[in-house]
């Protein structure tokens, strides 16, 4: 599914400046794969359970994770929730 539009919420802006700065690049390159491919294997891009079961995640690394939501029926459009470890989902 190929990303048309990427919004991104106020907290995935403070979030990635606070990152190490190989991080951000790391997070650059997956979000150009996400568009191209929001369901590509590399990204283990899925769904979150329990009280964010409208919310979905993507891999930025083994450690990293960007949390998002599908703003569009088709799937074309998403908002970048938050960036981080583990932590983003509490």
């Amino acid at each position: 599914m190929k990303i048309t539009d990427i919004k991104v919420d106020s907290r995935y802006k403070k979030s990635f400046r606070k990152l190490p700065p190989i991080i951000q690049r790391k997070a650059i390159l997956r979000i150009n794969i996400f568009r191209e491919n929001s369901f590509n294997p590399r990204l283990k891009t899925h769904s979150l359970s329990g009280r964010e079961e409208d919310c979905w995640s993507f891999w930025v690394d083994y450690n990293y994770r960007i949390k998002f939501i599908f703003l569009s029926q088709n799937r074309g459009k998403v908002l970048f929730l938050d960036i981080g470890t583990h932590e983003i989902y509490q």
